[in-house]
């Protein structure tokens, strides 16, 4: 059977409206897409981002699609940013869109927060709450300040109610949890610290892990000990009495959520990712308590009760992170030394909830596999090099658990994309079946390729079998059916 594949041309968006005085308009340079809310974020020459909700290229009948007029623009200078999901007691998640930014010569980091009002009509700067000495709200600058150095350059991450930085002149990531209180306020909390042994080329946040992209391979951790955080009580008692003072007078299992940065609204960040307005992990969606009057009294509690950040090294072995080469698995738990002109991993999505894309410096593409692990225990996976026949420079897929063959979109940076089909048959054997044979459950084949007259710049999926594709003077949208 032969798969048909639709092209529509975009037109490029007017400039932003701050740029209309300079002679030559900024050109878009880059794309952000949440396929969750369906956001697009465009990026500008002169390091402005431009804002588009409920963005649907596919919609229209014409085979030709006009941008309207942006309605929120992030002024420059931006150096990252990324869309996470606010997901809380409501039953409605929302998005929140981060930029990073140097401030004060780079002495200091701004982080501006825009959230998606509940009319969907557009962004809005959102107003930020937090109680760390380092991070101070500044009305005047629509943000945070982060007092860290900026650097020469950082790089944002972002998943439910979780965001992860990286800082290369810092040697240091950074992760935050963001909770919605409401309307247009949201409050940031910083939960762990991480010191870095050796550079991140890449960073991912989904499904319950943070995977960060190294020299010769990736090194994983669970999500769920980093943003819990830790307590401490200013009144001299101990965490487990004022962990006991803050339940709930149903006594129901909730002892932790009001201490732990990672519970928000009594939903633990662990295994769970947002796709279309469900969450999606382990169980196909997950429905939220209200937790009002646990809300309530959390917040009459907080000044007594003081949450830390966990602060830990990049090489330990707390909290079940583990480092998985490429070609082999390592025995030790620091990296393997390798030249300076060692492959590097550059890219890093999921797939699956138990598997990711990863890739390499020199254009591979590898799987990676996790396996079920204990709570505490070590993250046990291996990784597999998929054959393909391109040197692969950009590569987009949209996560999905609930199939068995998903397309991933490949390509040269030139002017060829591939789609790869990836078959996962794993969910046919026993799960005691070794790791070779599980390895070998991974087909994949390559039914499409596709031409562009344009150099490709960019490609995001924006749903599971179409993609966005940004070439030198133009935008299109490939679809498969």
């Amino acid at each position: 059977m032969v798969a048909v594949v639709e092209a529509r041309q975009l037109s490029f968006p007017k400039p932003p409206p701050l740029s209309l005085s300079l002679s030559s308009p900024p050109h878009i340079t880059s794309l952000l897409f949440d396929p969750t809310f369906l956001s697009l974020a465009l990026y500008h020459s002169d390091s402005s981002v431009s804002l588009y909700p409920s963005f649907s290229p596919l919609s229209p009948p014409s085979p030709h699609f006009a941008f309207p007029p942006p309605q929120t623009l992030v002024p420059p200078p931006i150096s990252s940013a990324t869309f996470l999901v606010l997901r809380d007691a409501t039953p409605n998640p929302n998005s929140l869109f981060v930029a990073s930014s140097p401030l004060s010569g780079g002495s200091a980091v701004l982080l501006r927060f825009y959230i998606l009002t509940p009319a969907r009509k557009g962004f809005a700067r959102a107003r930020v709450v937090c109680n760390h000495s380092d991070l101070k709200s500044e009305a005047s600058k629509f943000g945070v300040v982060f007092g860290v150095s900026h650097g020469v350059s950082v790089k944002l991450a972002g998943s439910v109610n979780v965001f992860a930085m990286y800082s290369i002149s810092n040697a240091k990531v950074w992760v935050f949890s963001v909770k919605h209180l409401g309307h247009e306020e949201v409050k940031l909390m910083k939960c762990a610290v991480i010191d870095c042994s050796t550079p991140v080329f890449s960073m991912s946040l989904s499904f319950g892990f943070l995977i960060l992209g190294e020299e010769n391979g990736v090194r994983v951790l669970p999500l769920r000990p980093l943003v819990k955080g830790r307590a401490k009580n200013n009144k001299g008692t101990s965490q487990k009495n004022a962990t006991n003072a803050l339940e709930p007078d149903n006594k129901m299992d909730n002892k932790r959520q009001n201490l732990q940065n990672g519970m928000i609204n009594g939903v633990d960040s662990k295994i769970f990712f947002s796709y279309r307005g469900k969450i999606v992990g382990s169980q196909s969606e997950l429905k939220l308590p209200s937790n009002s009057h646990l809300n309530e009294k959390s917040d009459q509690h907080s000044e007594s009760v003081k949450l830390r950040s966990i602060k830990l090294r990049q090489d330990s072995r707390e909290w079940g992170a583990s480092y998985i080469a490429f070609n082999h698995k390592v025995d030790n738990f620091e990296s393997v030394k390798v030249p300076i002109r060692s492959v590097k991993a550059i890219t890093i999505q999921a797939l699956s909830s138990r598997k990711f894309l990863i890739l390499d410096s020199v254009g591979k593409l590898h799987i990676l596999c996790l396996a079920n692990s204990a709570p505490s225990s070590e993250i046990n996976g291996h990784m597999k090099q998929l054959n393909h026949t391109m040197s692969v420079q950009k590569m987009a897929v949209l996560p999905d658990n609930s199939t068995r063959v998903q397309a991933v979109w490949l390509s040269d940076g030139l002017h060829s994309m591939h789609v790869m089909a990836v078959t996962d048959i794993e969910s046919s054997v026993s799960e005691t079946e070794n790791k070779e044979t599980d390895e070998r459950l991974l087909q994949t084949s390559v039914p499409q390729a596709i031409f562009s007259s344009e150099t490709i710049q960019e490609i995001a999926p924006v749903t599971a079998n179409s993609v966005m594709l940004l070439g030198q003077g133009s935008m299109f949208v490939y679809a498969i059916s």
